[in-house]
């Protein structure tokens, strides 16, 4: 009997919408990764929120799934938040430094307030915006991913998130995709998120 070989990996890299559920179905009819991902045995490695947008990972390997998503290995996450009033060097000294919720504290947080706005498409539909309330974008990059925690973490400290972008997992990006795009990784490039996946810390 002749073995039937491994299918090649494939890695998508995958710029999500505002509205957009990560995964394939849906009972209700909301828009789901089957409106956008034509690549048969692919699934998403972790979780963007509805109302979140930015990039996605998604393989034909379980293995890579398990590794991306397991928190012991820290590997990092990075997000455009934009957020109601601007907050301080104080208030973003909280979130570096971990924020009590209620499944549990925080790990320590890159976090930085931008000049000015990142260069992003326009959101479909747009924010919500208060002419008297000004905004301001944070960068934050984490190593865990507690649900919902980038919108739990601004709350917390009183500067509610408005719209949150991943911009980065690791060493990937979404440099030049467009909304609602993917492209396949090369094995090179997948040979090395492999590599920035074999070490933990716990």
């Amino acid at each position: 009997m002749v073995a039937t070989p491994a299918p090649e990996p494939c890695v998508l890299r995958f710029w999500k919408p505002y509205g957009v559920l990560t995964q394939f179905t849906d009972p209700e009819g909301r828009p789901t990764l089957a409106n956008y991902i034509k690549v048969p045995n692919v699934y998403s490695a972790g979780r963007l929120d509805f109302d979140s947008e930015g990039l996605l990972l998604l393989t034909n390997s379980g293995a890579l799934i398990a590794r991306l998503t397991d928190p012991r290995y820290e590997h990092p996450k990075t997000y455009l938040a934009q957020v109601e009033r601007l907050p301080s060097e104080a208030d973003l000294d909280r979130l570096r430094g971990g924020i009590h919720l209620k499944d549990g504290q925080t790990r320590p947080a890159q976090v930085r307030l931008l000049e000015v706005p990142p260069a992003l498409p326009e959101r479909t539909p747009p924010i919500r915006y208060r002419a008297n309330v000004p905004t301001a974008w944070l960068q934050i990059t984490l190593t865990e991913g507690k649900k919902r925690q980038v919108r739990r973490m601004t709350a917390a400290i009183g500067f509610p998130t408005l719209r949150l972008v991943r911009i980065a997992i690791g060493h990937i990006t979404l440099e030049g995709l467009a909304v609602g795009s993917y492209e396949a990784l090369s094995q090179g490039q997948i040979a090395a998120l492999w590599r920035s996946l074999r070490r933990t810390n716990r």
